[in-house]
């Protein structure tokens, strides 16, 4: 009778290992990025991603998500912890890195966004023609950018003129953006999205620059009521994005889990990103409304002024990229050409 329990012990353990191995996966990715869990990219486009490559490769791919530097680093690190191998995904803004991938930077000049959507699909189409020299460390998943950037200011200092930036200190997310913010009149402070709660909290900026959709997960209803936008189908600025992998953690997947990944990359990648983009700015929009928060839509004179404003950054961009050995104005006008193609 005990000879009799312990076999069918041993039979239901060998079944439960038998089991567990059978649905193991064959190879688990570690993807690390900045923002909480619950922030649009990584709710509505990351994860999901995530699951669908598991289901895709019939669980053979489990991707580890670890959202909010858990992994440790600071999010400009992140570019280099999946070309070194520390991790093997990454989602990250391209301009943590100042002058790392400086033809990226035509996409953060004034007024070239329109849609996340439209202007994601034109990024993706631009890196094919131009950034795959600079990427060349990495497995470019997608590139995309956000939709229109706007400024978001603490209750006392609204921005409803172009005099009203001087001497403001707002937070610039890449270094484009922050010579934008200087040539307007504002002292730009540059630092990663996840440092502006408490710098807007302990007053070291009086505001910063984001798109509607982030200001859930960083609370700038809460802290800076003021929003400022701007007239015309083109928004202030815009930040660029990349999502990558390891090259080696790639290659070292066999071809038929290579055409997994490959089947979730591209361009219509960027277009979930851009479109998850679009929707995060209505929710955002929605909440600092039911706020009760003042948005200020600047008219067409006013956004001329900001828009000439904005003109001797584009001229200088230009020129620094003819002095890299570039050709600032193709590369321009291409940025220029793929929105306004996508935007229609």
């Amino acid at each position: 009778m005990l000879h009799k329990t312990i076999m069918t012990g041993l039979a239901g353990l060998a079944l439960t290992l038998s089991a567990t191995a059978s649905f193991a996966a064959d190879v688990v990715l570690r993807l690390h990025q900045m923002l909480p869990p619950q922030a649009t990219i990584p709710a509505k486009v990351l994860t999901p991603w995530a699951e669908k490559v598991k289901a895709d490769s019939g669980g053979r791919i489990e991707v580890e998500l670890y959202p909010a530097m858990q992994l440790g680093g600071k999010p400009s690190e992140l570019v280099d912890q999946v070309k070194d191998g520390v991790v093997d995904l990454i989602w990250t803004v391209i301009g943590y890195t100042p002058g790392r991938f400086p033809k990226s930077e035509a996409f953060e000049l004034p007024f070239m966004v329109t849609t996340g959507e439209a202007s994601s699909l034109a990024f993706y189409d631009y890196y094919e023609k131009h950034l795959k020299d600079e990427l060349q460390d990495y497995h470019v998943l997608a590139v995309h950018t956000h939709g229109p950037g706007l400024i978001h200011t603490i209750g006392s200092k609204p921005v409803k003129s172009l005099e009203d930036m001087n001497g403001l200190k707002l937070r610039g997310t890449s270094k484009v953006v922050n010579q934008m913010l200087e040539a307007m009149g504002a002292s730009a402070i540059g630092m990663p999205v996840t440092a502006v709660p408490e710098s807007l909290s302990k007053s070291v900026i009086d505001g910063t620059v984001v798109p509607w959709e982030v200001t859930p997960a960083i609370k700038i209803a809460e802290l800076a009521p003021n929003h400022t936008a701007f007239s015309g189908k083109n928004g202030l600025y815009t930040g660029t994005f990349l999502f990558a992998m390891n090259k080696d953690s790639y290659d070292a997947l066999p071809d038929d889990l290579k055409k997994v990944i490959d089947d979730n990359s591209g361009r219509e990648l960027a277009r979930q990103f851009g479109v998850a983009m679009d929707q995060g700015d209505i929710r955002g929009k929605e909440i600092a409304d039911k706020a009760g928060n003042t948005t200020i839509t600047l008219d067409e004179a006013e956004t001329a002024r900001w828009r000439t404003a904005g003109e001797s950054v584009t001229k200088a961009w230009i020129a620094d990229m003819d002095a890299k050995g570039l050709d600032g104005t193709t590369l321009y006008n291409d940025a220029v050409a793929l929105i306004d193609q996508y935007s229609k």
